[in-house]
């Protein structure tokens, strides 16, 4: 017998086939008729929420407040870690002002005798400084496993056995968490950890310079480092509450004094920075356990602190991500700041609690095209401009003010402007036998390639005029800067009257064939003349200014071989010396010329001392007028001091001094409070969203196009009722037989 079906249901695969189709070309239409944007690259639950959106394009290589000393880096640790001191975000000149400190400490002066001396003594009968520090009460440190505790009052993970550790393997998984109050002892504590001789601090030469006895200290930390690697427990963890500091005094919970030999004005500085921040010895006694390392629970990657916002997420190669940190002391957004801030907008949160956004998220971008376009769209809410975007974001008026363009005003987007407390550099390392050296070969050779590298071309295709071309290491707006003549590097430039002018490459031509390579060739080799740059610049994008530099060195007939990185093998590489030339920069830690010119004294070496002398220059002269200004106030004499040390440097070329750069910055109409400081990081907390406005704007900005949709489903309809119609007609007959 033969059964007849409803025809209903009947489905063949053919036809099922088809009427996938025709679902999978309409589900997506009827999936945004919420008007929910389909570009969206961050969750749905997100929308609308007080969180600030943000990119980043290297992995942080230090998040540990003793060794974190570069830009990407402290735009997290400055958000998380509290020092004493910091800058008034609205002030300018910069002004310091108290942190977690209850007031900024004022110098005591001491001669060798201990005798207290009146606050205008001679520099020279100062034997000693002290600054007295204290701290502010009900401080308390984020949530965080080590300092959780058991029922008994022992600490629940700071005694853990290899089995303990079996299965955790990120913070997340220690599930109990603890907090307690901010002590001095604190301080003490961090400051040990700058002579900790497997930390590697890189501003331990500079404070054994002036911290009574933390050369001693570290010293001693080596001594008892190498008997521990001598018995196999190179990984144990070093109580340094076991040996005292004698420049660091504990007075009580609120209260500790820094010993400092001799004056050093600029110390007050340094205070305003996360390498005097304080970690607690829970946290060192947590992360330094056998075993814990290995795993990557340390410092560098969970930082622990009393700020705003605390780390949540550390996945550098996707997102990291900061919220807020519950158990925040407190601050208020400041009352008062220059003229112009309060019409600016600037003073409308006055004595609000602070910080405002919740949440900070920080999305990996490798490459500038991504990250432009998804601030067009508006999923970032600020951004930089690359020289290939300028002309799109940045118009100049007659005048020669910059302003944005028509289309970016229509979408409501501010430009900032503001000239950086910067330098950017190539750098010549000076242990190299080629490039390196006080010999007349290699420093004719190094002034032949400052000649030959044309950083006024630089500047006008790659930074699109932003920035004005180096004379040396002092940036404009740094004490010992000079405008006009009295401010060129004559090894590099004449004067015309109104302006230096680069010298001509027949002058570095001569000078390279001083140095012994006449036309690029090494005459007591016979060889060509080739030379390695290091460099952090990779992919696409860096191809055409690798190409320029490649092409500037050959005017003079050598040879550049570029050997790129990432940035964390670059500093390596540097730290080790295995680079004859670099690239690299360096922004001001405070508005002194003693934070520029360090890069360059002996005794900052990078490779012998694990300093930021980068190329590793020695000049006795040089170095005696360092020591000379380092502690002076500024005054005419201080700056005849500069004066000579700037002549050593332009004499010699230990870098190729680049150029000073003009930071231009684009925001959204919703992201309020921003006032450009180029010394402070510690600015998020200051930082106001209207999520709402966002979102109405993401919305408008990324309405989806219908027609291409709609015509494809049109014509896959049209291709595919033929096919239906012949299917159906086979079923029924089918059926029918």
């Amino acid at each position: 017998m033969t059964l007849r079906y409803p025809l209903r249901y009947t489905v063949t695969p053919m036809k099922a086939h088809i009427e996938r189709s025709l679902w999978v070309l309409l589900l997506p239409l009827l999936a945004g008729c919420d008007g929910s944007p389909w570009n969206n690259p961050y969750p749905a639950t997100d929308a609308g929420r007080n969180i600030l959106y943000s990119s980043f394009a290297e992995r942080p290589k230090h998040l540990d407040p003793v060794q974190s000393y570069s830009s990407n880096e402290i735009t997290f640790t400055a958000q998380i870690y509290e020092p004493p001191l910091q800058y008034h975000y609205l002030k300018r000149p910069y002004t310091l002002i108290p942190g977690v400190a209850e007031e900024v400490p004022q110098p005591r002066y001491f001669d060798a005798r201990g005798t207290q001396l009146p606050a205008d003594a001679a520099v020279r009968d100062t034997a000693y400084t002290v600054y007295e520090i204290r701290i502010k009460r009900g401080v308390k440190y984020q949530p965080h496993p080590a300092f959780a505790r058991k029922a008994s009052g022992e600490f629940s993970y700071h005694d853990l056995s290899a089995r303990d550790l079996a299965g955790k393997n990120v913070l997340a998984d220690f599930r109990e968490q603890g907090t307690r109050e901010l002590k001095a002892r604190d301080f003490e504590y961090q400051i040990k950890r700058l002579a900790h001789p497997r930390l590697h601090s890189p501003i331990l030469g500079l404070m054994a310079d002036y911290i009574v006895g933390l050369r001693e200290y570290a010293e001693r930390l080596k001594q008892v480092n190498d008997e521990l690697v001598k018995n196999g427990s190179d990984d144990a963890w070093i109580d340094l509450t076991a040996y005292p500091l004698s420049g660091v005094e504990v007075v009580d919970d609120t209260t500790y004094r820094i010993r400092l030999k001799g004056r050093y004005p600029q110390f007050l500085y340094w205070l305003a920075m996360p390498f005097f921040a304080p970690v607690p010895l829970e946290a060192d006694r947590f992360f330094g356990q056998p075993g814990m390392a290995k795993k990557n629970l340390t410092l560098d990657w969970y930082p622990v602190g009393t700020g705003p916002y605390m780390l949540t997420e550390n996945d550098p190669n996707r997102v990291m991500v900061l919220e807020r940190n519950p158990n925040f002391r407190g601050e208020n957004y400041p009352g008062e700041g220059e003229p112009g801030d309060a019409a600016a907008g600037l003073l409308a949160d006055a004595g609000k609690p602070l910080p405002f956004v919740d949440k900070v998220v920080f999305k990996l971008e490798k490459e500038g095209i991504p990250r432009w376009n998804k601030f067009l769209q508006g999923y970032y809410d600020a951004s930089g401009i690359g020289s290939d975007t300028f002309d799109q974001a940045v118009r100049f008026a007659a005048g020669g003010e910059a302003a944005v363009t028509d289309s970016m005003q229509k979408q409501g987007i501010r430009l900032s402007t503001t000239v950086a407390v910067s330098t950017y550099y190539m750098g010549f390392n000076m242990l190299d036998p080629v490039v390196g050296g006080s010999s007349e070969r290699a420093r004719k050779l190094r002034q032949a390639i400052s000649i030959a590298v044309d950083y006024e071309e630089y500047i006008s295709i790659f930074q699109n005029g932003r920035g004005i071309p180096a004379q040396g290491p002092l940036p404009p707006g740094i004490f010992g800067f000079r405008e006009g003549k009295g401010g060129i590097n004559p090894a590099v430039y004449n004067w015309d009257g109104k302006q230096p002018k680069r010298k001509s490459i027949e002058a570095a031509r001569q000078l390279l064939a001083e140095a012994g390579y006449p036309d690029g060739v090494d005459s007591k080799a016979g060889t060509p003349l080739v030379l390695y740059f290091d460099v952090t610049a990779r992919g696409v994008e860096a191809k055409s200014t690798l190409d320029w530099y490649q092409n500037q060195f050959a005017k003079i007939n050598v040879q550049l071989q570029v050997r790129p990185t990432d940035y964390n093998r670059f500093q390596d590489k540097i730290r080790k010396g295995n680079a004859q030339i670099y690239e690299w920069g360096w922004h001001a830690d405070y508005p002194d010329p003693e934070n520029f010119l360090f890069l360059l004294h002996g005794a900052q070496s990078k490779v012998k001392t694990q300093g930021e002398n980068a190329s590793n220059y020695a000049n006795p002269n040089y170095d005696r007028g360092f020591e000379q200004m380092k502690n002076m106030t500024n005054s005419a004499e201080r700056q005849a001091i500069i004066d000579r040390m700037l002549g050593i440097l332009r004499h010699d070329a230990p870098w190729l001094w680049g150029f000073h750069p003009k930071d231009y910055a684009l925001y959204h109409a919703w992201y309020g409070n921003l006032k450009p400081n180029k010394i402070a990081y510690n600015t998020m907390k200051y930082h106001r969203i209207d999520s709402a406005l966002r979102e109405q704007k993401r919305r408008e900005w990324n309405q989806p196009v219908w027609w291409p949709a709609v015509l494809g489903a049109l014509v896959l309809i049209a291709f595919a009722l033929p096919a239906v119609f012949a299917w159906r007609r086979h079923e029924r007959g089918t059926a029918q037989r």
